[in-house]
């Protein structure tokens, strides 16, 4: 993508002569950050549950039945009732694992939460960077810009994004033939809608959206456009569909048009690929991604979101991108259990195989066509699922669901109704 290189490198050339090229200030903790416990299991453990199982307290009780128009009971009045959670994205059941909870205590009885501060402050330290270098080596990229949340990863990618039209038009407006043409899947993620509509309101690019995961609507918009600095956007595993991106059918496309291929890869970090690298892994296309994002709260079951770039462009996102550059870094526990739990998904590769095999078994049981770990399913209308979510699931979940499989439950949108369960390894 040698197009896309001189580009960013122009940008980076022109923040530099104007004194707005950032870099972080890397605070050496004392002691240096431990090696990642050994602590391994050969399957599930009741640790694992802790995820999956959960208390709501009375008032919550009394106003879900009220809302239902039932009459709460005196047990329901006088305690708090045990329910299995069905709306988490902790899919691996890595949040409440042994090693990453040893993790983050020794984390903060050495460093507390660690310097307070956005990152290009004093917010950066070397467990930051730890963790960039493991995330970078699991995407099989040059570097990793760690973010606070999966959203400003999106957001901030996309705004350095549209800031290369801006930086090269050297202090005036960019032309539109200028500006960076940005083709987007119907149904991606908030966070890069978002991202794309700021630029597109700066002036800074042009948004075209194409039918959801339609190749030949894709490849009809691409050919249309007469702008020159293309890039296609997509998730890899829809959050509230369940299908994946035709990430090969995509390639095909990058090849035939040199556009940058950014793939927000949220819901297929540490699930899909032998080695935990997510749904690019999946499908053997990793060196055909340029740009991969994703989150540390669902696989990973920690918190916050990395973007797996080039240096090169890792420079641009810091010094452009403003939900990165304002936010308060990650507090260095967090950063310490999300270190322990890619060492943990390395070496208990069970877990993947047997999200799958649920998937696989919830399949076979339902009849429904499911394919990932995110499970639809289609009650009609608005108010039927509206009314579904605030009621108790059906017999057939609640009866025929293995002990070990997490389902989580909720209403995806108001425009389109269903519901969406998730697939875990409880």
């Amino acid at each position: 993508m040698a197009q896309w290189d001189a580009l960013v490198d122009g940008a980076l050339a022109s923040l530099a002569a104007r004194r707005l090229l950032f870099n972080t200030r890397l605070i050496a903790l004392a002691p240096p950050p431990p090696a990642p416990s050994e602590t391994s299991f050969a399957g599930p453990g009741p640790w694992d549950r802790a995820t999956v199982e959960i208390q709501v307290d009375r008032t919550s009780i009394q106003q879900w039945l009220a809302a239902n128009g039932e009459v709460s009971s005196q047990e329901d009045d006088e305690a708090s009732r045990e329910l299995i959670l069905f709306s988490g994205n902790d899919y691996m059941c890595l949040s409440s694992h042994p090693a990453v909870r040893e993790a983050a205590v020794k984390a903060a009885q050495e460093y507390g939460m660690g310097p307070r501060g956005s990152s290009l402050i004093c917010g950066y330290t070397t467990y930051h960077k730890l963790v960039e270098e493991s995330l970078a080596k699991l995407q099989k990229k040059e570097d990793c810009l760690l973010c606070p949340t999966g959203f400003s990863a999106n957001t901030a990618l996309m705004t350095a994004l549209g800031s290369i039209s801006s930086l090269l038009a050297a202090g005036r407006k960019p032309a539109e033939d200028e500006r960076i043409a940005i083709f987007s899947d119907a149904l991606n993620h908030a966070s890069t809608i978002d991202g794309i509509r700021l630029v597109e309101r700066q002036h800074q690019a042009v948004a075209f959206v194409y039918k959801h995961c339609d190749m030949s609507h894709l490849d009809f918009l691409l050919s249309s456009c007469p702008m020159e600095k293309k890039v296609v956007v997509t998730d890899s595993l829809f959050s509230m569909d369940g299908d994946f991106a035709p990430l090969p059918q995509l390639v095909k496309l990058r090849n035939k048009y040199g556009f940058l291929l950014v793939v927000d890869d949220a819901h297929g970090t540490l699930l899909c690929g032998e080695n935990g690298g997510g749904i690019p892994e999946l499908f053997g296309c990793e060196d055909d991604i340029d740009i991969c994002v994703g989150s540390l709260s669902k696989g990973v079951g920690c918190q916050g979101g990395f973007i797996a770039c080039s240096t090169r462009w890792k420079r641009l996102i810091l010094s452009r991108g403003r939900s990165f550059i304002f936010s308060t870094a990650l507090p260095v526990p967090v950063v310490a259990s999300v270190h322990a739990a890619i060492h943990v998904s390395r070496k208990e590769r069970w877990r993947r195989s047997v999200i799958w095999e649920h998937v696989q078994y919830f399949a076979s049981l339902t009849k429904l066509k499911v394919t990932s770990p995110i499970i639809v399913i289609l009650v009609g209308s608005e108010e039927a699922a509206v009314k579904a979510h605030r009621f108790h699931l059906p017999p057939m979940f609640s009866y025929h669901l293995p002990s070990s499989m997490c389902a989580p439950l909720h209403v995806f949108r108001s425009c389109f109704p269903c519901l969406k369960l998730h697939a875990g390894i409880f």
